[in-house]
């Protein structure tokens, strides 16, 4: 066998090998679950925006937005993240089953704050729709102090 047949053959061989691997396997997410095509995940909130109406400045408010898995695989929430550092968000990591129901958790500190505040809540996760945006406002009033 010439060199330029080994080399021919090698590639070959090199090439199945790679092909050989793709698409086998399953993948964990950060979770520690395997993912797969094993279904759609559907995140649907009940509401997207809430409005506190006026509060007085100072004072912590919350809502909860409840959502709900509507796809066919476990719904996992990677983060929420907010536009203010006033506004914190608190949520669950576990995995909501299909046709499960979750919260998201929303404090608003209206200290330092005066007039109309709208702060928006970013929702990232597995679902078809990756990044969702709630949004919550309020019209802060001075304080009795």
């Amino acid at each position: 066998m010439n060199i330029m047949n080994r080399i021919i053959l090698l590639n070959l061989v090199i090439i199945s090998m790679l092909f050989s691997g793709c698409g086998t396997g399953s993948k964990k997410n950060e979770s520690g679950h395997t993912s797969g095509d094993t279904g759609i995940v559907k995140i649907v909130f009940r509401e997207y925006e809430h409005n506190f109406g006026k509060v007085s400045e100072g004072e912590k408010v919350s809502y909860l937005f409840k959502f709900e898995n509507q796809g066919s695989a476990d719904l996992i929430i990677a983060s929420a993240t907010t536009s203010c550092g006033c506004t914190v968000p608190e949520y669950d990591t576990k995995p909501i089953s299909p046709g499960g129901t979750g919260n998201l958790e929303v404090i608003f500190d209206t200290s330092g704050r005066n007039g109309m505040q709208t702060k928006t809540i970013t929702v990232k996760s597995n679902a078809k729709t990756p990044v969702v945006l709630l949004k919550i406002t309020a019209e802060v009033v001075a304080g009795n102090r």
